[in-house]
């Protein structure tokens, strides 16, 4: 009956929903905070280093058009509960069996399958539980706790390798999505789909069709590119911009400043959906993708400066970043067809999560080919093979 209180309005329940994503996502950024020190002790290249952490967005990739599209058609809570169970399983298998790149890329693999069921899903969740007028707002501030999931996780990580090692890391991590499950399955009401889906549950050619939400899936794949690219290799960045600082040890650790970066995301994405629901999201999100894409192609350049310039940088590529999320996403579920929402997620998350696959693997291969993760010339063009998409997206998407 208490949670049952909590979640009878409005406001507690996108409250509780986004408690339970921040929670979801515990597991996230493990491997990307660790990725300097796992690199190390597998003798592993950056090449090797990125499918890692590519493996995680493959998992995703390949879950999310059965997981988000299930919602369609049976409630959400249970796909949610089902995800939840998988992304720990990752955690926990990572944890104990992970010993070197293959199997660290299985069990990555299966954490992004679970966190393939549970953003979206727990998207749908909680629009099935609003009224229409309702969903722009609640898309944005969902969307915007994926930045403080993505904070929690990678300090939580630090710190728990920092003080057990690294397997305990993956192993108490796990507990968020378990966690999540729960609150989802025993805060939210049961619900149907409202209606009879039209399409099989492979067949995304409808949501394909809807051009209004197909323009702000497509963005979405840009954005994702950019920011799952420079997330999985930011804290290695600070890591090699730390070793050309001639003043000695940073005050602030790269984790510390990879997790600070994380938590402006959050408040730029409520702020970017707002001004596009004023302004239009046509004006709002191409200027967004554009002044992102420049910055982020640019970001490399910075690697030699001192450590307070480095992090104040890294914030605003971090605002830059998530300030079209909310509006893309909201733009997607406000354009699509209720009965075929579910769909529309999948496709929406598909392409931007297979985005984050190609992201990281792209970055490593372009610091292997351009002299390795000691050379600031590779960070340079690594960093600009990241923003050229985002700075050119809004020109392509307009001729189209």
């Amino acid at each position: 009956m208490r949670i049952n209180r909590i979640t009878g309005t409005t406001p507690g329940l996108i409250a509780w929903v986004c408690a339970a994503h921040v929670a979801s996502m515990l597991c996230y950024a493990i491997y990307p905070t660790l990725l300097p020190q796992l690199q190390r002790e597998w003798g592993a290249s950056n090449s090797a280093a990125g499918l890692v952490s590519g493996m995680f967005f493959a998992g995703y990739m390949a879950a999310v058009p059965v997981l988000a599209g299930l919602t369609d058609r049976i409630d959400a809570r249970r796909v949610y509960f089902f995800s939840s169970l998988l992304c720990a399983l990752g955690g926990l298998g990572f944890a104990v069996f992970a010993q070197g790149v293959w199997s660290a890329s299985l069990f990555q693999g299966l954490t992004g399958a679970g966190i393939a069921g549970t953003y979206m899903p727990g998207l749908k969740a909680l629009t099935d539980n609003l009224g229409d007028r309702a969903h722009s707002r609640a898309v944005s501030f969902y969307t915007a706790v994926f930045g403080f999931g993505a904070g929690f996780s990678i300090l939580l990580a630090g710190a728990i390798a920092a003080t057990l090692g690294w397997r305990w890391a993956f192993a108490l991590c796990a507990l968020g999505p378990l966690a999540a499950g729960l609150m989802i399955t025993l805060g939210l009401p049961p619900r149907r789909p409202p209606a009879a889906v039209r399409a099989a549950l492979f067949d995304l050619r409808p949501v394909l069709a809807n051009r209004a939400a197909r323009g702000y899936i497509l963005g979405y794949a840009v954005h994702c590119w950019e920011l799952f690219g420079s997330r999985s290799w930011m804290v290695a960045f600070f890591v090699f911009s730390q070793s050309l600082s001639g003043g000695g040890p940073w005050p602030w650790s790269p984790v510390l400043i990879a997790a600070t970066a994380n938590l402006f995301g959050p408040g730029s994405s409520v702020l970017g959906n707002e001004l596009a629901m004023r302004y239009g999201r046509n004006r709002v999100v191409p200027v967004v993708m554009l002044c992102s894409g420049l910055f982020t192609g640019l970001f490399g350049v910075f690697s030699d400066l001192p450590w307070y310039a480095i992090a104040g940088l890294s914030f605003v590529m971090l605002i830059l970043h998530m300030g079209d999320s909310s509006a893309l996403t909201a733009g997607m579920v406000v354009n699509s067809d209720r009965t075929m929402r579910g769909a529309s997620m999948a496709l929406h998350s598909m392409l931007g999560f297979g985005a984050g696959f190609i992201a990281p693997l792209a970055f490593g291969a372009v610091l292997d080919a351009a002299g390795g993760n000691a050379n600031p010339a590779a960070w340079m063009l690594a960093y600009l093979s990241l923003g050229a998409a985002g700075a050119l997206a809004p020109l392509v998407l307009r001729l189209r």
